[in-house]
């Protein structure tokens, strides 16, 4: 695998490891900064993501974005990414034959990032990055540690979208997280 990123970029941007390549608009790799100490992983691209190439940046990236500035980061300050790179047909959860081809690229983004905290966006990315059972109603918000690095699961922005009596327990997962990073980060976030 490459040693930077702009070549890790490159590969993926040309993978045919699964079928997902054959309707994609664009590669969807990852979008933020490079040297965060906090990672944040959806699931997969979904139709405005495909169209424009980066991720959570439909309505649910919107909120994505909100709730990051409510603890006083932005993109800028925290690298995001998916489980999957391409868009899987009509939004459906990406298969586990999609998932696995897919791996290696997010593997290879969390080597170079070297994370200390990474928040799952949902069940999907939960499952595969926390356990998998995890169950995001019953166990947001909550940290698991794994190999010196902190995980948490909490709600998929679109889920929230869908289910917005939800909200408030999103964004105390966020206020915990906020909590998290002051303790666990260095320079990721900085009070004013």
């Amino acid at each position: 695998m490459p040693d930077t990123w702009e070549a890790l970029e490159h590969d993926c941007k040309n993978c045919r490891e699964c079928s997902l390549w054959e309707t994609r608009t664009n590669v969807v790799f990852g979008v933020g900064n490079q040297n965060a100490e906090v990672l944040f992983i959806g699931e997969g691209p979904g139709a405005n993501e495909d169209a424009q190439g980066v991720p959570f940046v439909g309505r649910a990236g919107h909120l994505l974005d909100d709730m990051l500035e409510i603890i006083g980061l932005k993109r800028d300050d925290v690298y995001i990414a998916n489980i999957v790179k391409c868009r899987p047909p009509q939004n459906r959860d990406p298969q586990p034959a999609e998932s696995e081809a897919c791996m290696p690229w997010l593997r290879e983004q969390f080597r170079l990032l070297k994370p200390k905290i990474v928040v799952c966006l949902g069940r999907i990315a939960a499952q595969r990055m926390i356990r998998k059972d995890f169950s995001v109603t019953k166990e947001h918000g909550q940290l698991y540690e794994k190999g010196g690095i902190l995980f948490m699961g909490t709600f998929h922005p679109a889920a929230l979208l869908r289910s917005p009596q939800n909200k408030p327990a999103a964004f105390a997962d966020f206020t915990a997280l906020r909590d998290n990073i002051e303790t666990v980060c260095k320079h990721t976030y900085h009070k004013d």
